[in-house]
């Protein structure tokens, strides 16, 4: 294939960026104009991997019928994420137009107040890096240092696309970026503030991790090697909202959706898709499952995603949008997405930095059914699987590990409150809501092997 000039730069080189966002960009009718040079995050081996084939692979989407087979070259260059140097140079050249982010929820760094927690380990080591003319070493640092070169090279306005599960997730990371480049230099902070746009987005693609199976069922039906293919199930989407001040590919002749308010569709994906995921992972591994499809087949999580999904869907309802967002349609299509079996959807994989991701899918549907007169036990009882899986998992990873593990020290009531304070210290200090997590703990115990009825994992429910 063709090389395209590099004008997006992308932040951490995975599987989900490249069966969404440089599938997006190849699909456009403009593609020979935006070729992507993407950067990994905490390990070149994709960068390495993919750079032996060009920055070639393909895209296998997986239905329940069969696979297909197709060549994604959008990405033309693959770099280690620790080359500053070379991200410098392409954030500041004038053909860049857009940074596109996927870099984990975590990675923005941000406080229960919302703002840059400039004491977090990784954030204060970094300011102290970047002080001292060393190369930063989070995707933060890295992009405020890239972007510092863009000012000081005069290259003019970008746009920055925030692609996580973050709930308006362009603001957070203008609030993460700026209050970074305002921890080392007012100037900068000024400059970002002026030319560079935020913008929001809504991204949506069931991508499991590449098995060696995998590589070898590409082998067998292509008749070529590639080392890196990205399995995705057929079904995208792609929902923006912002400016590009410098252009961008026409991503909506590509299926995207280019909209004014994007919070409905972000609200839907986070709690309908996302917050159904935590749960399966949390609720899934505690009754023995491995996969989504696993997890969905048992009628306890099966109920427990259903009843999460009502408290949900009673919150998304009442705003202009709400026949835009198809909700019952979104439901169904969910539980067909999930149920798809021949998409090994890891739970383990999901289940990840759960302190984060709970703050975004449970706590919002929490608070908005308690503030409506309702028990809100279904986003409840997610927590409660969250605590009950880090007590039981000896391997669970979470940027707040330490303080988790501490947590699970303490007895009673107070170690109850003290995990949910992770998660949410407003939460924390609401004593009726520490009793319904507490009540609800155990809800998802695996059945003894002469059970013939599951639990229902609501039984506590404190109205």
């Amino acid at each position: 294939m063709p090389k395209a000039p590099v004008r997006i730069v992308h932040l951490g080189l995975g599987a989900f960026h490249r069966s969404h966002q440089a599938s997006y960009t190849q699909q456009a009718p403009d593609a020979a104009d935006w070729g992507i040079a993407a950067f990994t995050g905490r390990r070149p081996d994709a960068a390495v991997a993919l750079a032996e084939q060009d920055g070639l692979y393909t895209l296998v989407e997986r239905a329940d019928n069969g696979d297909s087979f197709t060549v994604v070259g959008s990405i033309v260059e693959t770099l280690d994420g620790a080359d500053v140097a070379r991200l410098a140079r392409l954030v500041a050249a004038p053909a860049t137009a857009v940074v596109t982010l996927t870099i984990t929820e975590a990675a923005y760094g941000l406080g229960a107040d919302g703002k840059l927690d400039t004491t977090a380990p990784g954030v204060a080591a970094d300011l102290v890096r970047l002080a001292s003319g060393d190369a930063p070493a989070t995707p933060l640092g890295r992009l405020v240092l890239a972007l510092g070169a863009r000012r000081d090279a005069g290259s003019g306005p970008l746009a920055v696309v925030c692609c996580d599960n973050l709930s308006n997730n362009g603001a957070v990371a203008r609030e993460a970026v700026a209050g970074f480049a305002g921890a080392l230099d007012a100037g900068l902070a000024a400059w970002i503030a002026n030319e560079v746009s935020f913008v929001s987005t809504s991204v949506d693609r069931i991508t499991p991790r590449t098995t060696g199976e995998d590589i070898a069922g590409v082998q067998a039906a292509c008749g070529y090697g590639d080392s890196s293919p990205v399995i995705a199930e057929p079904f995208s989407s792609w929902v923006l909202s912002g400016d590009f001040p410098a252009g961008r590919p026409r991503w909506e002749d590509a299926g995207a959706l280019f909209v004014e308010d994007i919070e409905p569709y972000e609200n839907r994906k986070l709690w309908l898709l996302n917050g159904a995921h935590s749960l399966l992972a949390y609720a899934g591994q505690l009754r023995g499952h491995s996969t989504v499809a696993e997890a969905l087949a048992d009628p306890v999580c099966l109920q427990a995603v259903e009843a999460f999904w009502d408290e949900a869907e009673a919150n998304l309802s009442g705003t202009e949008a709400t026949a835009d967002l198809q909700i019952p349609a979104y439901r169904a299509a969910l539980l067909a997405r999930f149920g798809n079996a021949r998409i090994a959807h890891i739970l383990a994989q999901i289940a990840l930095d759960g302190s984060t991701k709970l703050r975004m899918r449970a706590v919002p549907v929490l608070q908005a059914e308690r503030a409506a007169g309702r028990s809100g036990a279904a986003a409840a009882a997610m927590i409660a699987a969250w605590m009950d899986f880090t007590a039981a998992s000896a391997s669970f990873q979470d940027p707040l590990a330490d303080a988790v593990d501490a947590a699970n020290l303490l007895a009673g009531t107070e170690r109850i409150r003290g995990l949910v304070a992770l998660v949410d210290p407003i939460v924390a200090g609401d004593d009726s809501v520490v009793r319904l997590i507490e009540s609800l703990l155990g809800g998802f115990d695996k059945p003894a092997s002469t059970s013939t009825e599951a639990p229902d994992p609501l039984r506590k429910d404190l109205q």
